[in-house]
Formats: structure tokens, C-alpha cells, sequence
């Protein structure tokens, strides 16, 4: 693990350039941009770790690593200032046969001291060099007691990625308490006229779940691309973050806080002609928090095909508690159901504000640089 750790600076306090790509006219810096470097630095990492002992010094890597999913992407209170530098770190946490979890910290200078924004887990599948097959990897070998508990963590994080998918899937049967919750919400709304349904639920302070969507497209250009010319994944987060923090803006008309993103699952690639959309929508919502689900489609307009890319679940937070929102249909309520899902879950597993052994670690990996 201490071999792959890695350290790089983002010099936001004196690089004018910098500041214009990665600063909004609100003054904090866009995590949408962060995102993307996260996932490039996340990459990186990948690559310096892997040993090819073979393969000559000036010739490319074999490997092709793609990013096959994001979890735990949990962010602190600290404000990103447009004039304090910006610290990304990580190392490579679990390796399996040809797959590779990374984690990534996000630090931001303040004070005389760095202070954590985000840690996010990247997990990365390595291809051979045309990216048809699985590549085998060098395995990781845990050295001190850190690194045998960072592992024996990433292996259980492994066996559950799978077990809370299909627990969080809207396929799965409600629960008992589930059932109540949706039969609370026709109660509240069971009397009223359906000709006028939309005007009586916003009366009682509840806004109809179908009224809390937004969509986007946008035609990818050559300089989106990645090194396997498809568009690169960190370019697809940063817009879909950003459609998310509209929708949850225009919904409670306060800037909302981007608490948590979950479950980022990268589908299949999108070719640098297509064009994609992007469907956002809030499924659920809990005193001040939003979750809401970003939908990634992929178009080709040669071919007339549509091919999911992509799927976001954020959590969003309003400086006032937000109303209630109201499915019509029980394919809405399934939706809010599984939002449901997802932000209890994340509220179970935050580690944001507090530091557990991996930031321990990362602690001391950076000391002795």
C-alpha cells in the first residue's frame, strides 16, 4: 500500500487559469471539477501501482483500467475557498484478480493545516490492451497491522457492494414499514379531487414527485474524451452532479449542501459522437435532505439506440427543512422507496467528520513524504 500511495497539489492560490476553470461567481470551488480529477487521479494510482517488470521503460502499459463503480463519497463542512490550495491523496486499499479499490482524499489548506473535504472510493477494473478481456493484476500484500485492517475492511465493503444493490433495487417487495409509509402518504392526500390533485397536494405541503425532475443533453465534443477515446467518466459526474445541485436548488430555492454521492455505477462507455441525457429526479425527502437519482442515457443518432451509461444517488441538504413529496403512481413510489433506501443507508455509513484507521494511515503515509 505504501508503495501506491501518491500526493498531488492543486495550486489554486496562484494559478489565475485555475482559479476560472475551477471557481463559481459564488466564490467556492465546483465539486463537479474535483470529481473529475478524483476519478483521473484515481487512475494514476492505479497505474503506478501495477508491476510490469517486462515491459520497457519508454513503451505504454498493457493495462487499460476503466472505473466500474464510486461509493462513499461523503463531504465535510469545511468550505472550498477559491484561494487555498487543493491536496489529492490516495492509495490502492484491495486488489482482487483484475479489479482495484482506491481511495482518494480531498484536502484544502486552511490555517496552517490541511482539512478533509471528501474521501471517496474508486474501484477500477483492469483490461488487456484492447479492452476486450479482464487482465489479471500483481496482488497486494499488507505489510503492518494498518494495511491488514484497510484490506480485511475493502473485502467485506466487496461481499456487500453486491448484498445493499439488490436491497436498495426498486424490484425489491416493500417492507411492512415501507407499506405504511406509502399508505401514510394516500391518506394525505386520498379525498382530493384527481382533476385537481396537483393544487390540492402543494395546499397540504406536499409537492407531487413528478414536478421534481430535470433533464439536460449534452453533445460530446473529442476534448471529452479519455485515453480509449470514449468520454472520459470524471466529465459524466461533474454534469451530473452539477444537474443535480439545479434540480435541488430549484426545489428548495436555498444553495443546497452535497452531503453525500453513492453508488456511482458506470454501465457501459459513451462514444465521443453520442449524444447523453441526463434525467434527474428527487424520490425522497427527509426534514432538510434530498435524494435524488441522476439517470445516465447514451444516444446514438446514426443508429437511433439509446444504452444506459450511468446512474447517480445523491443526498442534498437545504439550510430549512423541505416539503414532502408525493408519488402518484406505484412506479413513483417504488422510486421513493428506494431513495428511502439509499439515504438511510448513508446516513448509517457517513464517516465525513470523523477519521477512521484509513485516514489514520493516510495521515502517516504523508509525514514521511
Amino acid at each position: 500500500m505504501k508503495d501506491s500511495f501518491l500526493e498531488g497539489i492543486i495550486p489554486l492560490s496562484i494559478d489565475v487559469n485555475l482559479q476560472e476553470k475551477y471557481i463559481t461567481f459564488l466564490g467556492h470551488v465546483r465539486i463537479g471539477r474535483l470529481l473529475e480529477d478524483m476519478d483521473i487521479f484515481a487512475v494514476h494510482i492505479g497505474y503506478k501501482y501495477i508491476h510490469t517488470p517486462t515491459v520497457p521503460a519508454n513503451i505504454p502499459s498493457p493495462y487499460m483500467l476503466v472505473t466500474a463503480f464510486c461509493a462513499q463519497i461523503d463531504f465535510t463542512r469545511n468550505q472550498r475557498k477559491y484561494n487555498e490550495d487543493i491536496k489529492l491523496s490516495g492509495f490502492v486499499s484491495w486488489v482482487g484478480r483484475s479489479s482495484m479499490e482506491i481511495v482518494v482524499w480531498l484536502e484544502q489548506h486552511h490555517q496552517g493545516s490541511w482539512k478533509k473535504i471528501t474521501r471517496a472510493l474508486f474501484l477500477l477494473a483492469a483490461r488487456n490492451a484492447i479492452g476486450k478481456q479482464a487482465a489479471a493484476v500483481n496482488p497486494l500484500v499488507p505489510l503492518n497491522d494498518y494495511e491488514k485492517k484497510i484490506f480485511q475492511e475493502a473485502e467485506v465493503r466487496k461481499t456487500e457492494r453486491s448484498k445493499y444493490t439488490v436491497e436498495r433495487t426498486s424490484d425489491v417487495v416493500p417492507t411492512n414499514e415501507e407499506q405504511l409509509l406509502i399508505h401514510d402518504l394516500y391518506l394525505t392526500v386520498k379525498d382530493i379531487d384527481l382533476g385537481k390533485m396537483d393544487e390540492k397536494i402543494v395546499a397540504h405541503g406536499v409537492i407531487p414527485m413528478e414536478k421534481c425532475k430535470l433533464s439536460n443533453v449534452i453533445f460530446c465534443q473529442p476534448e471529452d474524451r479519455n485515453y480509449y477515446n470514449t468520454v472520459f467518466g470524471g466529465f459524466i459526474m461533474r454534469h451530473a452532479t452539477e444537474l443535480a445541485w439545479v434540480l435541488g436548488y430549484k426545489f428548495c430555492r436555498h444553495r443546497p449542501f452535497i452531503a453525500h454521492i453513492s453508488d456511482i455505477g458506470f454501465h457501459s462507455p459513451v462514444a465521443v459522437n453520442a449524444l447523453v441525457h441526463m434525467h434527474a429526479q428527487i424520490v425522497f425527502t427527509e426534514e432538510s435532505f434530498m435524494q435524488i437519482i441522476v439517470s445516465v442515457i447514451s444516444f446514438d443518432p446514426v443508429e437511433g439506440t439509446e444504452t444506459k451509461s450511468n446512474t447517480f444517488h445523491l443526498t442534498l441538504k437545504s439550510p430549512e427543512p423541505v416539503k414532502r413529496i408525493c408519488p402518484k403512481t406505484y412506479h413513483e413510489a417504488m422510486l421513493l422507496l428506494n431513495g428511502r433506501r439509499h439515504f438511510y443507508s448513508v446516513l448509517a455509513k457517513n464517516s465525513a467528520e470523523k477519521n477512521d484507521i484509513m485516514d489514520e494511515y493516510m495521515l502517516q503515509l504523508s509525514k514521511t513524504r
